[in-house]
This record gives C-alpha cells, sequence and structure tokens, in this order.
C-alpha cells in the first residue's frame, strides 16, 4: 500500500544514481543522517538533495519533508527502502531521510539527480489551483 507522503514514484534508474550521491556525501562528510538531521540541513539551507524512504512507518515521522523541501525549494527523491538508504548512508540500520549537503566526487550525478527530481516533483503551483 502506498503511504500518503509519497506524492510519486521514483524510478529504479534515479534512485540508483540518487543512492550513489549519498555514498560519495558520505566520503566527503557532507551527509545528514536521519528525519531531524535531514530536517535541519533543509530549514537551514545546507541541503542540496534531500532522499526519504517510502516505506517508513508511522508515516508521521517523515510526513513533513516533502512539503517542507516544496517551502525550501530543495529537490527531494523517494527511495523505495529504507534499509538500502541506511546501507548507502553507513548504517547498518535503515534510515527514514537523508539529506546531502555536498558531494565532492559525485557533483555530476548529483545535478542530474537533481534535475531530474525536479522533473518529477508535483508543481506547488498546480496544487494551489
Amino acid at each position: 500500500m502506498a503511504k500518503s507522503y509519497v506524492k510519486y514514484e521514483t524510478p529504479a534508474d534515479v534512485q540508483q544514481k540518487a543512492l550513489q550521491v549519498v555514498e560519495a556525501g558520505l566520503a566527503c562528510g557532507g551527509l545528514r543522517k536521519g528525519t531531524n538531521e535531514a530536517t535541519k540541513a533543509i530549514e537551514r539551507g545546507t541541503a542540496k538533495l534531500v532522499l526519504i524512504a517510502a516505506d517508513v512507518d508511522p508515516e508521521e515521522i517523515v510526513m513533513h519533508l516533502p512539503m517542507l523541501c516544496g517551502e525550501k525549494k530543495v529537490p527531494y527523491v523517494f527511495i523505495s527502502e529504507k534499509l538500502s538508504l541506511g546501507k548507502a548512508a553507513g548504517l547498518g540500520v535503515g534510515t527514514a531521510a537523508v539529506a546531502v549537503a555536498k558531494a565532492d566526487k559525485a557533483e555530476a550525478v548529483l545535478k542530474e539527480v537533481v534535475e531530474k527530481a525536479v522533473a518529477l516533483a508535483p508543481k506547488a503551483e498546480e496544487k494551489k489551483k
């Protein structure tokens, strides 16, 4: 069953590239792991990309992130499993959200994922109409 906070389905190739960006962010120290840290990075304007797990339970843990990202104009993508997101972030357990602040060696991939995330994301203006 799809979660209410999942606004769109991210293609598998985009998910793989996004996880590569997370691994690069981990290597250079530009990663914020967990919902609280991701929220702070978005609010402070340091997040370049936010990855949100699509299988978080309860949903309330992350359901504010898509709206916050929209307000702050931070691109976000949904990753199908929190376990794969946690593994890419260097954790032994799953994580609900990750914010990438920098990805030194993967800046080109980051830019590509951001462009695709912007194209996939529902337009805020369309919702207001």
